[in-house]
């Protein structure tokens, strides 16, 4: 990976200003719109409601889209049939720009071209890192998940680690699936577990009977801060000595670090992806600008533990991290 496109996607996140259980509200930031710029930007996702994470990705694009004057049309849904309707809804909507997950990108791909042969220029944000170019996207703006789940499993190698289990939560998500076999390339007795997401009693309940099952399993890795706090339930439940490590971050997560009940978390930023797929598409409309010199943008990953969570707690308290 470039190391200058990661850096300069450090330097575009510091510029655009420091900013999962309930949903947040986005932090006042005081500001006021700036003058319309005329483009209109349908921002599209496979957000499952009432998962926290989306509600940073959300209040990064509408942040970009009040400091840049866009007109932002934000719209969701967790089924793949649904979210490639929604993009082809924003396509007929004659809007000036797309940035949209690209988490099943088979289901996506005929919405996404749509747009594309259409002239509307599209950007990627989270998921979909080795098919965005395939599909038609100018630009990404996510984490590598392969080398996350890699960063996590030499982390695991390092403390000891012998069976651990990787929490899948939604079905079919390339990103999900990159991060546990990133994990299992270092750890090779790494065991998937396939859970309902869209249900915390499900997780836990599934969780709780695994753990009970082989005591064998010495580390959890989940992939979301919501299903992490229902396994830190799990495990009590269980009687588990697995320690539990994860992916993402939230206010209660945070603070779970912060008390020892977490090991770690590898953030991937989910504000800054908002506000910079956002502010790119805004930069190519006005200027075309073409960020990433060709490549994705790196946002993570970027670990939380008992070294920085001090440092990074207060952000998780404003919705920005």
């Amino acid at each position: 990976m470039n190391r200058l496109v990661v850096a300069g996607a450090a330097i575009l996140v510091l510029a655009a200003g420091c900013s999962e259980g309930g949903r947040e509200e986005p932090e006042d930031t005081g500001g006021s719109a700036k003058q319309p710029s005329g483009y209109t930007i349908a921002f599209v996702t496979h957000e499952t409601p009432g998962d926290t994470f989306w509600d940073k990705v959300r209040a990064g694009a509408e942040q970009a889209a009040t400091d840049t004057g866009v007109d932002l049309k934000y719209s969701n849904d967790p089924d793949a049939g649904k979210q490639a309707t929604l993009i082809q809804q924003a396509v007929d909507s004659k809007v000036q720009g797309i940035a949209t997950t690209l988490v099943t990108p088979d289901a996506l791909a005929g919405s996404v071209k749509a747009a594309t042969g259409a002239g509307i220029p599209v950007v990627g944000l989270n998921a979909g890192i080795e098919q965005y170019k395939e599909l038609g996207a100018l630009m990404y703006f996510g984490s590598d998940e392969t080398l996350a789940g890699e960063s996590i499993g030499e982390r695991l190698a390092t403390a000891g680690a012998k069976h651990p289990i990787c929490v899948i939560h939604q079905q079919g998500s390339v990103a999900l699936e990159a991060r546990c076999a990133g994990v299992k390339s270092k750890v090779a007795a790494t065991e998937n577990l396939q859970v309902n997401g869209a249900d915390d009693a499900a997780v836990t309940t599934a969780l709780q009977a695994k753990l009970a099952q082989d005591k064998s399993i010495d580390y959890i890795v989940t992939l979301g801060a919501p299903v992490a706090l229902d396994a830190i339930q799990a495990k009590d439940q269980a009687s588990s000595p697995a320690k539990l490590v994860t992916f993402d971050l939230n206010r209660e997560m945070a603070q779970a670090i912060k008390d020892g009940k977490v090991e770690f978390a590898i953030d991937q930023q989910p504000y800054a992806q908002g506000y910079m797929a956002v502010t790119s598409l805004y930069l190519y409309l006005k200027n075309g600008n073409d960020l990433g010199g060709g490549g994705p943008v790196l946002t993570g990953p970027s670990f939380v533990d008992s070294s920085n969570i001090d440092t990074i707690l207060p952000f998780t308290e404003k919705n920005t991290r």
